[in-house]
């Protein structure tokens, strides 16, 4: 064995997940944690953790340099990048490798290959796998999508050619939704991954997302472990996932195996990957992309297949085979469910804060991957994924039973609430439906469960802990760093203080009329219309970023609008950012022509 201790560049529940894959494997984890992070469950359960000092993700789990550094002072010999962040970086890989660093995960030549989403599908066509018409190349303007639209037809849907995750991704049904469409998608991708290039394709309605979970430990060398399907998901990202696949027919099975399997070997594919496809209505595949790394929901094929899917990263990083050379046959079937902070009876608004209490389900066939625990901070300014339930069972039937049992167990306070939408799925026909075709798409949560808005919007806290006091002490004559608790420094310094305050902009957001508020925390993304431009009642006015997601603002009321936060400004549930004059608080200010700030304005926000 080469190598004995890993850095974890990520947190929550991967690097928890990944921490307990290295314990059994018989090598040491080491922690890396940003000040919001401070006290994150991932950092406790480590054999060791090193600070990020900083909140910005530029400065911390983004920041290649410094995770380099770290590894350097720790003694870790490896690093594991996990999901998201610098995952999918070949920048990245390829420095860690230089350093003399082993990378797990594939070459930083295979992620540069099939990270861009125009490469892959070149890729894709030369093995023969199926795909939609898409444009030739990246688009940089909409006048582009536009032509592809006139030659491809409607709908087409804009894609950021980097990440995923539903994010830079944006559908136009009509030629006028373009261009908005094309500056969503390209402003989304800028800021989730630092590239706002762009392509276009034909957007099939009412899909399956059907996925293919690989593993190879040499090039050319590619084992197909199984299927699963994610259709059930919410603005473009996935909810629930299940293992196999329901409701293929062997030929179909065969054909989306066989194209992943000839896409990975092609690519020269090493260590865990997943190759995702949609599957129309008409039973035709298409393939998306390929995410070189390790999955959220790779704990559902775990379930199935039996094997432990980071363990095979770690082999092959290590130099060694693979502890399984052919596809294993799937027993039983899974189900995993994302606990997210976020409130479906809200519109699956995101909601920070701090977990007041959580009790975890357990018994048969019951497996919880957390990050947190009663007590932690679920911050703002990652993404809103705090634990993955997965049940598994003889036969779906019987896993949807578990999962009803399980999920009644699960108690989580103090955040968004979505554990009630999974309870109320689990009672819809078009889910449960023990034989024939899985009747949901990747639009049919929105789309036709109507019984969404009949949830009690839950019964989250928008306070979220501040970053922890950092100073320095000695001992003995020697200097180390100290971290003090954000709510023992603030005792500390104001016993009399038990809590943040509200800031005056909250309670004006409540007494003034017209107020447009910020519907959650996070950071006001852009402006769609310029200080005094006239907007009608509903109209989306600016783009609020929260846990990596981007959710409209909407205008109060129609007059003119007036800008009081600039884009780009952090900000609190319930803030003030801007208000609406009515016709009767307006008539001394100019009015504006009423259109949206253009391409030009918004590509430096």
């Amino acid at each position: 064995m080469s190598i004995h201790r890993v850095l974890i560049a990520n947190r929550g529940e991967i690097a928890v997940r990944i921490e307990r894959a290295c314990a059994e494997y018989g090598v040491e984890s080491v922690a890396v944690y940003s000040d919001q992070d401070a006290e994150a469950l991932h950092v406790r359960n480590a054999d060791v953790a090193y600070p990020l000092d900083g909140t910005a993700l530029s400065d911390t789990y983004l920041n290649g340099d410094t995770l380099l550094r770290v590894a350097a002072e720790s003694g870790a010999d490896a690093i594991h990048p996990g999901y998201g962040f610098l995952s999918e970086n070949a920048s990245f890989a390829r420095a860690v490798r230089e350093a003399g660093l082993v990378w797990i995960g594939p070459s930083p030549e295979t992620i540069e290959l099939l990270g861009d989403k125009i490469s892959a599908h070149a890729l894709a066509k030369r093995v023969g796998a199926p795909l939609v018409p898409s444009s030739d190349g990246s688009v940089s303007s909409p006048e582009e999508v536009v032509d592809f639209a006139r030659e491809a037809g409607l709908p087409i849907v804009i894609k950021a050619t980097a990440g995923g995750g539903g994010m830079g991704m944006r559908t136009a049904h009509t030629m006028a939704e373009i261009p908005q469409a094309f500056t969503e998608a390209r402003h989304e991708a800028q800021a989730a991954f630092g590239n706002g290039v762009c392509f276009t394709e034909r957007f099939l309605e009412h899909p399956r997302h059907i996925e293919v979970q690989v593993v190879g430990d040499r090039p050319g060398h590619v084992v197909v472990i199984g299927t699963r399907d994610c259709s059930l998901q919410r603005r473009g990202q996935k909810l629930v996932e299940e293992a196999p696949a329901p409701f293929l027919t062997p030929d179909q099975v065969d054909e989306v195996t066989g194209a992943a399997r000839r896409i990975c070997e092609a690519a020269g594919y090493t260590s865990a990957g997943t190759v995702e496809f949609l599957l129309g209505d008409d039973g035709h595949f298409s393939f998306m992309e390929v995410n070189a790394r390790i999955q959220v929901e790779h704990g559902v094929t775990e379930q199935t297949a039996g094997i432990d899917l980071v363990r095979q990263q770690l082999l092959v990083a290590d130099g060694r085979p693979l502890d399984v050379q052919e596809t294993p046959a799937p027993t039983g079937h899974a189900l995993e469910f994302r606990i997210i902070a976020e409130d479906p009876g809200r519109g699956f608004v995101p909601e920070p804060g701090t977990v007041t209490r959580v009790e975890f389900p357990g018994g048969p066939g019951v497996r919880v991957d957390s990050g947190v625990q009663t007590g932690s901070a679920v911050p703002p300014d990652y993404d809103s994924l705090m634990a993955k339930i997965v049940v598994s069972a003889d036969d779906r039937q019987a896993a949807i039973r578990r999962a009803r049992r399980a999920l009644n167990e699960l108690v989580v306070e103090g955040v968004g609430q979505i554990v009630p939408l999974y309870r109320r799925l689990l009672e819809d026909s078009a889910f449960t439906a023990p034989t024939g075709r899985l009747g949901i798409s990747t639009t049919w949560l929105e789309a036709e469960c109507a019984w969404i808005d009949s949830l009690r919007p839950g019964l989250g806290n928008e306070e979220v802990p501040e970053a922890p006091l950092r100073t320095w002490v000695e001992v003995d004559g020697v200097r180390h760093r100290l971290g003090v608790p954000a709510r023992v420094a603030a005792l500390l310094s104001h016993p009399q203080s038990l809590g943040m305050p509200q800031s005056p902009e909250r309670t004006d957001a409540v007494a003034t009329p017209g107020a447009v508020r910020a519907p959650m925390p996070g950071t006001l993304s852009s402006w769609r219309y310029p200080d005094g431009a006239l907007v009608q009642e509903g109209e989306t006015v600016a783009l609020l970023e929260a846990m990596k997601l981007e959710s409209p603002v909407a205008a109060p009321c129609t007059g003119v609008l007036r800008i009081t936060r600039p884009a780009g400004a952090p900000c609190r549930g319930g803030d003030v950012l801007g208000r609406v004059e009515t016709s009767a608080g307006s008539e001394s200010g100019d009015i504006d022509s009423g259109s949206p700030i253009g391409i030009q304005n918004r590509e430096g926000d």
